[in-house]
């Protein structure tokens, strides 16, 4: 065992005396979370164009596969943008991949720790109002997803700003290629429709943006979601779903 030397002491009623509370937890620092421009060219984004229709059946949810650096480089061709989260419910992943990634992850632990506590599922809209509450409180760096699912209550569709506003509408669609894409469901969108019928507006608005957005393209994921589930299918050619 070392024997301290008398420096160890010397400067301990100098410390004390600027330290108010001296048996309080040391606190950490938090990661710097401002980031410059050239770092943000750098990150994983997923550009993209999402789209959530409510249905007769339930809900259906289109994504494109595209992820690139900075809206120049496409970095990856083949990326799942819909999560299951809620065993009737799935959220999309709109700008960076990370935070995305974590915000699903959050949601899906919260959505588990529910149902173990009560027994039950989470409403749809309580998930919508705790998705909002983590956007607009938690470390998820620019996001805008879309949730979508089904509950006692019918057919659920909510998009989810950057700064935690949740917004519901029986059809919506966020990310950079969403001017396209709205522009096709305003015309083809109509109150009773199947998911089957859905579907294919939802991979056709996917395929407009694709055409003229460098962020969104590489082909669709297809997410349908009712009361017994949530399925989620990918195709590299448009003309397989429409």
């Amino acid at each position: 065992m070392r024997t301290p030397n008398v420096d160890d002491f010397s400067g301990t009623a100098d410390r004390l005396t600027d330290d108010t509370d001296p048996y309080g937890p040391e606190l950490g620092s938090l990661p710097q979370t401002d980031l410059s421009r050239s770092e943000l060219d750098n990150v994983n984004k997923t550009g993209t164009t999402t789209i959530g229709i409510t249905t007769e059946d339930g809900v259906v949810i289109a994504t494109d596969m595209r992820a690139s650096l900075g809206g120049r480089f496409v970095s990856n061709k083949n990326v799942q943008k819909v999560e299951q989260i809620h065993p009737t419910g799935a959220l999309t992943m709109v700008g960076s991949v990370g935070g995305a990634q974590s915000f699903i992850s959050s949601l899906r632990a919260e959505v588990n720790l529910y149902e173990a506590r009560r027994g039950s599922d989470m409403s749809i809209d309580a998930l919508a109002t705790l998705a909002g509450n983590f956007a607009r409180g938690g470390p998820f760096f620019a996001i805008h997803p879309i949730l979508g699912g089904v509950d006692d209550e019918g057919s659920h569709v909510y998009s989810i700003d950057p700064a935690g506003g949740v917004m519901k509408d029986e059809y919506t669609v966020t990310g950079s290629g969403m001017q396209l894409a709205y522009g096709h469901l305003e015309q083809a969108y109509e109150e009773g429709l199947s998911n089957d019928e859905a579907t294919t507006i939802a991979a056709r608005g996917i395929k407009s943006a694709a055409e003229r957005d460098t962020g969104s393209g590489n082909g669709v994921f297809l997410c349908e979601i009712t009361g017994e589930g949530v399925d989620i299918h990918g195709h590299h050619d448009f003309e397989e779903v429409i």
